[in-house]
């Protein structure tokens, strides 16, 4: 065997090695499984579905509730639709958000804001905040609507098994734990 294969071999070997030594906080999240593991709503699937799956088996209302989850239509640029849980109420017309891989590919953002465009003021389009502009993003998104839990969890705090990464929002104060700002890596975030 040649000194080239060698390497090649060796550099394949350690390359292995190292993809499987990441760590489990480093965990990569999809919108759904995260809003169900915060929410307590126990649909599967992909987002675009958890509007339909709901009927019958949850309340569903176009009213935001701290721990319902809002549902985001399919279109073009989200193909599996989005969903999202709402952590806290500004008003009937802006809501703090948490979810997963909105603004970072599989990364977990906490009380971000979220407002109602609508003409109607029933929650049927939506701005949400976008790392990447510090702000409400430029695009307006179609949402089917809130589903209702009574299981969700009382605080926007996630259960200790899940990764603490958080892209905060547009520097407001949301009253009930600080600013939220500032861009920050908090609690267990390993790599």
């Amino acid at each position: 065997m040649n000194f080239r294969a060698l390497a090649a071999r060796f550099a394949l070997v350690v390359t292995c090695a190292l993809m499987t030594a990441t760590p489990a906080a480093a965990q990569f999240w999809q919108c759904a499984p995260y809003a169900r593991t915060i929410s307590g709503i126990n649909i599967h699937g992909n987002a675009n579905t958890w509007w339909s799956q709901a009927a019958g088996r949850y309340a569903r209302g176009h009213a935001p509730k701290v721990g319902a989850v809002l549902s985001f239509a399919s279109n073009g640029r989200m193909r599996l639709g989005h969903v999202a849980m709402v952590s806290g109420i500004v008003s009937d017309r802006e809501v703090l958000l948490t979810h997963a891989n909105w603004s970072r590919r599989g990364g977990i953002e906490r009380n971000v804001r979220a407002v109602d465009v609508s003409a109607a003021g029933d929650w049927s389009l939506v701005k949400v905040w976008f790392a990447s502009n510090g702000g409400l993003g430029t695009t307006s998104y179609v949402a089917n609507g809130f589903i209702y839990s009574d299981t969700a969890p009382k605080s926007d705090e996630t259960p200790d098994t899940l990764p603490s990464l958080t892209l905060a929002s547009n520097g407001a104060s949301n009253g009930t734990n600080g600013t939220i700002g500032v861009l920050s890596l908090v609690d267990r975030v390993a790599f």
